[in-house]
């Protein structure tokens, strides 16, 4: 009786929170032993092992949201000027971002080629946990394994969220951290595309999945479809080749788009491959 209540507090905790108030240890706390609690209570089948990764994505969400719950306390604390610094050096002077805009970019439209990087861009939030699923489905034995180093990623990625909120271009550019240059050169194309795709439909679309403006650092994105790509490789040589595509194409829509420096992409794929390192 007692891991089925820790496990309805853990459910509850983060939709809660706001009306009640809910201190952030108590919100995390509980989220956070939702999925042991699940784990002992729910039977082993693998249904169980689904709702436990769910459950562990529940708890990451509500850590990724709550620190935009205080929006003029997180841009207090926000880090704009470091990762500009590198990626300026990586980029000989301007940011890699503002060169590829400026170099493949109209201001006023969003061309075919820019299309495809705002729908990798979207595809994302279900390619890490289809990943998974597709090892749940073809190899069983792996899914363990593959689940924890995937939700690993997740969930210490965003102790970073955390610790060191960081910027990422398109803020830096709205809010004139950047040259001029550099800021003529950025644009948010996602937001561009989605309000001319979705319409009515984007806004709350968009306040859905961009809860937290301020975590880029590092790009989970990038990260968590590293592992996959490591993980559908380990599983099915074909698979592993989508997994190493995608990726590859998702870093240059990252960066392209204005989504994160290229540092952020750098910081994930460490982020990443020190988890495998440590898994065994």
């Amino acid at each position: 009786m007692s891991a089925w209540t820790v496990l309805a507090a853990g459910v509850a905790a983060p939709v809660l929170r706001r009306r009640l108030r809910l201190p952030a240890p108590v919100v995390l706390g509980a989220a956070g032993l939702a999925p042991a609690a699940a784990y002992v209570v729910l039977p082993r089948r693998r249904s169980s092992d689904v709702a436990v990764c769910a459950l562990n994505m529940w708890a990451y969400l509500a850590a990724y949201e709550m620190p935009g719950d205080d929006p003029e306390r997180l841009a207090e604390r926000v880090h704009v000027h470091y990762p500009i610094r590198i990626d300026r050096a990586l980029g000989r002077g301007v940011i890699p971002t503002a060169r590829l805009q400026r170099t493949f970019s109209t201001p006023g439209r969003v061309n075919r080629f820019e299309r495809l990087l705002v729908w990798c861009h979207w595809i994302w939030f279900a390619a890490p946990h289809s990943s998974v699923a597709y090892i749940l489905r073809r190899d069983p034995e792996r899914f363990p394994a593959a689940a924890a180093r995937m939700y690993s990623v997740f969930d210490i990625g965003v102790v970073f969220y955390w610790a060191i909120p960081t910027a990422p271009p398109w803020w830096a550019a709205e809010h004139g951290a950047l040259t001029d240059e550099e800021t003529a050169g950025v644009r948010r194309i996602m937001v561009e595309y989605g309000r001319r795709f979705w319409r009515d439909r984007w806004g709350d679309l968009f306040g859905t999945l961009g809860g937290n403006p301020l975590a880029a650092m590092p790009s989970l994105h990038f990260a968590t479809s590293l592992m996959a790509a490591h993980l559908l490789s380990d599983t099915d040589p074909i698979a592993g080749a989508v997994g190493w595509s995608y990726t590859t194409i998702l870093g240059l829509a990252l960066i392209y788009l204005g989504e994160h420096y290229v540092i952020d992409l750098i910081d994930g794929a460490a982020l990443t491959e020190a988890i495998r390192a440590g898994a065994p």
